[in-house]
């Protein structure tokens, strides 16, 4: 969702990810009044996925040589590629289970429009983050300084009015902050919030570290920071009196919009960095928009791709990993051809989730990684759809159990004279995400039209009327959530040491934060220490 000056916005919820989620390509048509609605699920290859636990694959038909051995192609994966050329480090393979590249920033396409699968826009970065800025020039995003010193930026690319709207005591009012007919001391207690944000937004330390930074890890380890990190968002909320139901509803969706859990269960340090670790201090004529296209952050995974040409397998699976004191032996399962392969390499990383990781390494079953289950609803729907009232980009539904919806076509230069394509975003916000991640598993399309139709029919009671298809996409484990105690945590810190020099990690879950600059990080820092001597 678009980052305002309060930074109320949808980020990037996720870079790689897999999940056991609905690959198979269900289609049915079901009646209604006189219409048909054609329903479809997709979802990662969670049956290829699954084949980790049984381990049943036959020996290695085929041996390859590599320097660097790269697993699993989300941006984390295809960031660490791009560090590695750009410093003069080509030998290298990426290795993906799916059959593209892009991890959590996929994309859909219809005869209409391209559409997320996933993440979709990127936020302006901090003028501090020079290793993304540098990224964004490369993309022809960032196209230069003018005269006063601030950034040119493609405008294209940027998100164009309309940019959000909350349907709000039965109307649609822009921006997301609940504002019509609230009382005074309401709207006293939101200022007194976000005026408490932005004194969290430039607090630094005695050595001049923010409290809250992106990447998380340049954040100061201040004892009262840490102590935020402690104890729920909610309780801090609670000690520091805010109470107001339109404020704690905003906060409540701000934290399932980065990272899927609601305010009763992430950390008070998660539900601060959500409004402080954005600074506004590069691009700051530009706060109000983000970067966003059709297809989502596709695009900037399009844009890491096409440095990696052709030095992947995709549709390969590993399976099993042994290191010596020269090389690492990686083994791998070639879903098209059915066979095995073994891949030798000096160093090998793993860009893959935790969850993943645990089936491959006995030592890596780690407690306290929460993945939070999404749901992906691309609905089409005929021209009149709206009633003639222009769509924002962004567009959210206060008291919903989902995150509003996107307008896919909002971006698109030409003009749009056939269907419109939305799609819907919803988190499973729980302390039992594997309760959630089953529910969500064996839910069928009946079951999924009616959970995301009871919620957009609150702002649009006769939206039925005007489609003519939906796409539900499965993530079940969609991104990390951080907890209380997580983010500092010990276990966090175990998960990112390498072994022994040669196997290295990198994922936002690793990050604690499941956002494109943690991700585009984790890759560059292994990346890192991969080509020390």
């Amino acid at each position: 969702m678009s980052h305002k000056s309060s930074n109320i916005s949808r980020k990037s919820f996720l870079t790689t990810l897999f999940w056991a989620g609905a690959m198979l390509p269900f289609l049915q048509y079901c009646k209604q009044k006189t219409k048909s609605i054609l329903l479809k699920i997709t979802g990662t290859n969670y049956v290829l996925g699954h084949q980790l636990w049984a381990k049943d694959f036959p020996k290695p038909s085929e041996e390859i040589k590599t320097k660097f051995l790269i697993v699993g192609s989300g941006i984390s994966g295809l960031s660490a590629c791009r560090h590695l050329k750009k410093n003069n480090e080509s030998d290298f393979l990426l290795i993906e289970m799916e059959n593209h590249l892009g991890g959590n920033a996929s994309n859909g396409e219809n005869k209409f429009s391209k559409f997320p699968l996933g993440a979709h826009y990127l936020p302006i970065p901090n003028k501090e983050d020079l290793e993304l800025i540098d990224f964004l020039k490369d993309c022809k995003i960032y196209l230069g300084d003018d005269q006063n010193g601030l950034p040119i930026l493609d405008d294209e690319q940027l998100t164009f009015p309309k940019e959000e709207r909350l349907f709000f005591k039965n109307e649609w009012q822009n921006d997301l902050v609940p504002q019509n007919g609230i009382s005074n001391s309401v709207k006293q207690e939101i200022a007194r919030f976000f005026k408490l944000m932005e004194e969290f937004r430039i607090k630094k330390d005695d050595s001049g570290k923010y409290w809250f930074d992106i990447p998380l890890a340049n954040s100061s380890k201040e004892i009262e920071a840490l102590n935020l990190d402690k104890i729920t968002f909610e309780s801090w909320l609670k000690s520091n009196n805010f109470k107001s139901e339109e404020l704690l509803w905003l906060l409540d969706y701000s934290c399932k919009d980065d990272y899927g859990l609601g305010l009763k269960y992430v950390s008070a340090w998660a539900g601060i960095h959500y409004f402080a670790g954005r600074k506004n201090n590069w691009a700051t004529n530009r706060n109000d928009q983000v970067f966003t296209w059709p297809e989502g952050n596709a695009r900037l995974a399009k844009h890491l791709s096409n440095i990696v040409d052709d030095q992947y397998l995709s549709k390969h699976l590993v399976y099993d990993v042994n290191w010596e004191q020269e090389n690492v032996e990686v083994l791998v399962f070639d879903n098209e051809s059915k066979t095995s392969k073994k891949i030798i390499a000096e160093k090998v990383l793993f860009a893959t989730p935790q969850f993943v990781n645990q089936h491959i390494f006995k030592d890596r079953k780690f407690k306290n990684f929460n993945y939070v289950p999404w749901l992906l609803a691309t609905l089409t729907l005929k021209n009149e759809f709206g009633g003639g009232e222009e769509l924002a980009w962004d567009n959210v539904i206060f008291g919903a159990e989902g995150l509003g919806y996107i307008n896919d076509q909002h971006q698109n230069l030409n003009q749009i004279v056939g269907e419109k394509v939305i799609t819907y975003y919803r988190s499973f916000s729980t302390d039992e995400c594997k309760k959630a991640r089953k529910k969500l598993y064996y839910l069928k399309e009946e079951e999924l039209k009616k959970l995301v139709l009871d919620d957009l029919k609150i702002a649009h009671p006769e939206i039925e009327d005007f489609i003519l298809d939906i796409q539900f996409h499965k993530l079940g484990h969609g991104m990390i959530s951080p907890v209380p105690d997580f983010i500092f945590g010990k276990e966090r810190e175990l998960a990112q040491q390498n072994i022994d020099g040669k196997i290295f990690f990198a994922h936002t879950d690793l990050s604690g934060i499941s956002i494109f600059e943690e991700a585009f990080h984790q890759g560059i820092n292994a990346a890192k220490q991969m080509i020390k001597p």
